[in-house]
């Protein structure tokens, strides 16, 4: 599929009974033609499998702007969850070295819409272009790609602001803005707990040592399954159905070690869990839980300072909280009393997003109110039933 229309100079076709310098005018022009020719040359897009292609897992490893979000094991978790299909745009033909490309999630749902969106369930996932020009090339093809298979909408969630400049002149809009904390773990760690709030972090951390928790960190069975009761009881308390289990199941079966998950306990009684991934020097946090009861205690503090002091002996260079939204100031407060200054992303769309319905705020309490009274097991079901529609 083409990216770029070729352009044509308007030359004077005359050559015969030129003098001298008219030559040389005829021939500065000519070259000049060839040389934009040479410069419009349209570029061919191709697509690949990113879990089948060979070329696609040592590529991300060595992109600067590589992720767990990109890895082929998070893909993987994705399409035998969800039914997702992972498909790569790039400018690389199948037999030469791939050195760019935008990984997608082709969604299929009768409820939402079909889609491509980059990527679902995915904090974030930065298009791994090297130049404006190839990425403006691939954003061309894939407004092609919409109309041709007519999806609903094209969703890009990069992290760097170079994608507005690019996309926004496309007729791309910010659909979401989320608050992204990334904490530096280069400093000693004396200095890093010095620059934690002192009384969200600081003494909560301490409150929960005075009161003897104590830690089991892994990725057996035993250990998921302690964390998805805690987690099915807090996306209750949030109004929300929980994650399907069975997307954990995946995730621990494709990431292996690169998965930890962590659970507090009081005595033998599990308290607060999180769920952290790595992707070579930076250590993701993604899930996390707790037991309201047990919330005086500290334990969820006190497991990201044990995640993060284990994460900078292992030689992490940074560890990233996560996306929060900006509707949700008690998670963006918690955040910020870590990283006092996060940096603003947005999520991208194309078409823009139609104007915000007044009933949905409505529409989402009702839903939350719901959720938070309906039992845990129909919570569960609602979860298997319902998470594929809306990555």
């Amino acid at each position: 599929m083409h990216c770029v229309r070729p352009v044509s100079l308007d030359l004077d076709a005359q050559t015969e009974g030129l003098n001298p310098s008219k030559e040389r005018s005829t021939t500065t022009r000519f070259m000049l033609q060839q040389k934009s020719e040479r410069a419009s040359t349209p570029k061919k897009v191709y697509q690949l499998d990113p879990v089948e292609d060979a070329r696609w897992e040592p590529f991300v490893e060595q992109h600067s702007s590589g992720s767990v979000f990109h890895s082929g094991a998070w893909l993987r978790a994705l399409r035998d969850t969800y039914g997702y299909d992972p498909v790569v745009f790039t400018t690389c033909p199948p037999t030469e070295e791939l050195t760019n490309g935008i990984v997608f999630c082709r969604i299929r749902s009768w409820l939402t819409g079909s889609r491509l969106t980059s990527l679902p369930f995915s904090d974030h996932c930065e298009p791994l272009c090297n130049s404006g020009e190839e990425l403006e090339c691939l954003i061309q093809h894939l407004l092609t790609e919409r109309e041709f298979h007519r999806y609903k909408y094209i969703q890009m969630r990069p992290v760097s602001e170079y994608f507005g400049k690019t996309g926004g002149g496309n007729g791309w809009l910010p659909a979401d803005e989320y608050f992204l904390h990334i904490l530096d773990l280069k400093p000693p760690l004396s200095e890093l707990f010095a620059t934690f709030d002192k009384d969200s972090v600081q003494r909560r951390i301490q409150r929960a040592e005075r009161a003897g928790l104590s830690e089991k960190c892994g990725r057996t069975e035993a250990l998921l399954e302690k964390f998805y009761r805690l987690f099915v009881l807090t996306r209750k308390r949030q109004g929300v159905p929980p994650t399907p289990y069975r997307w954990f199941c995946k995730l621990v079966e494709e990431l292996g070690k690169s998965l930890e998950i962590r659970v507090a306990y009081k005595g033998d009684l599990p308290t607060a869990a999180i769920l952290t991934l790595r992707f070579r020097d930076v250590v993701y946090y993604k899930y996390g839980c707790s037991d309201g009861q047990f919330n005086a205690y500290g334990a969820t503090p006190w497991l990201f300072w044990q995640a993060i002091t284990s994460a900078k002996s292992s030689g992490a260079a940074q560890f990233d909280f996560g996306r929060t939204e900006l509707s949700n100031p008690g998670l963006l407060a918690f955040k910020n009393h870590w990283v006092a200054q996060p940096r603003r992303i947005a999520y991208w769309q194309y078409p823009s997003p139609s104007r915000y319905d007044l009933t949905e705020g409505w529409k989402q309490k009702f839903a939350k109110s719901f959720f938070s009274v309906m039992p845990s097991r129909l919570n569960v079901v609602m979860g298997n039933l319902l998470y594929r529609h809306f990555g």
